[in-house]
């Protein structure tokens, strides 16, 4: 057994930098010996050289040389449409020193499903990384429709996800060691992976988002997941802040829906039935933190106000977390999109999900 890279040529008629596909290996004078791999070809706008790396062990036998195969991409599954890395001369502060949590709001957490967390980063790291955020957020956004001609989904806020694949500053927030240290001890664990960032932008008089459960998307085995909530502006109740229905992540998954409003009207029903007290906060700097599980119902009012609500989120699995697999098309989606679709059963540990500490 082995695990190889084959270097080969192919011509490409357009420009992608990673396309995760499906494809087989044959002996050239011999079709019958044909086998199927997931794997992924890789390539740059100015060159046709490609890589594939093959993700499944490969037996390897009466097999002399690489000559004697030959590679055709059989079906593209999924293509992950991204530019060269984005780099700059920045010098941004440095987020790796470690704060420590009270015990206290550790139990609160694990008690509530959700807490926060007050100048986490400072008014002066606020203002280095916003400009990177909102500009790279902007720039990816692909929502070009008018405010009325979208759904309750797109009326809710801008989603811009992954941006730390795609900027090198933004990747240094996502990979901060200081943030990832307040997700491990409320995890309770010694390490945390990546699962996503997105940037969440509430345009001014953008729609309500309806109560869900973010864990409703994700194939992972364990309720040991969260996510920071971070606006890099200070917001207040009109601007559309996060809404919790305290203890209700201990159920964990209550309904397969979507975020829609048919979620908002079963949730909700289901929020007053088992008086689930509702916390928010009143207002919250820019640089002020929520963390919630990804099993706590929430929501948020719409933006009344004339202002851009600019929000930046990471979602952290706990180390140890595992692909599970998938119970609606949206969890299909993800196990593709930011599991690279690894095998049912295997560690949450793609090239997308690193570890942060």
């Amino acid at each position: 057994n082995d695990t190889r890279k084959f270097i080969f040529r192919m011509e490409v008629k357009r420009s992608i930098e990673t396309s995760f596909i499906k494809f087989f290996y044959q002996k050239r004078r011999s079709s019958r010996s044909r086998k199927y791999f997931n794997g992924c070809f890789r390539h740059c706008k100015s060159c046709i050289s490609g890589r594939i790396i093959i993700k499944n062990r490969i037996k390897f036998s009466n097999i002399k040389t690489i000559s004697s195969f030959s590679f055709r991409i059989e079906q593209t599954y999924f293509a992950e449409h991204l530019p060269v890395m984005e780099t700059s001369q920045l010098h941004l502060p440095d987020l790796d020193n470690m704060v420590s949590l009270p015990e206290s709001q550790i139990q609160e957490f694990r008690k509530k499903g959700h807490t926060v967390t007050r100048g986490l980063l400072s008014p002066e790291e606020i203002d280095a990384y916003h400009e990177e955020i909102s500009a790279a957020a902007l720039k990816y956004n692909t929502e070009k429709r008018k405010m009325e001609d979208r759904d309750t989904y797109g009326k809710a806020f801008l989603q811009i996800m992954n941006l730390w694949r795609r900027n090198e500053n933004v990747k240094k927030i996502v990979m901060s060691k200081r943030l990832a240290k307040v997700a491990a001890d409320l995890l309770g664990v010694k390490n945390v992976r990546i699962y996503h960032d997105q940037a969440l932008f509430k345009e001014p008089g953008g729609g309500p988002t309806p109560w869900h459960q973010d864990q409703y998307y994700w194939p992972i085995d364990t309720h040991n997941t969260l996510t920071m909530w971070m606006p890099f502006v200070d917001i207040d109740v009109d601007m559309g802040m996060l809404t919790f229905a305290s203890g209700s992540q201990k159920k964990g998954s209550v309904f397969n829906y979507e975020i829609s409003d048919e979620s908002e009207q079963e949730f909700d029903k289901y929020v007053r039935d088992n008086k689930f007290e509702i916390s928010r906060a009143q207002t919250m700097k820019a640089g002020d933190a929520t963390w919630h599980y990804g099993f706590t119902i929430h929501n948020a009012p719409g933006n009344e106000s004339d202002k851009m609500r600019e929000v930046f989120t990471i979602i952290y699995l706990a180390d140890d977390a595992k692909i599970v697999q998938p119970k609606n098309s949206w969890q299909q989606n993800d196990l593709k999109s930011w599991l690279m679709d690894k095998e049912v059963g295997t560690c949450a540990d793609s090239e997308l999900n690193p570890l942060v500490l």
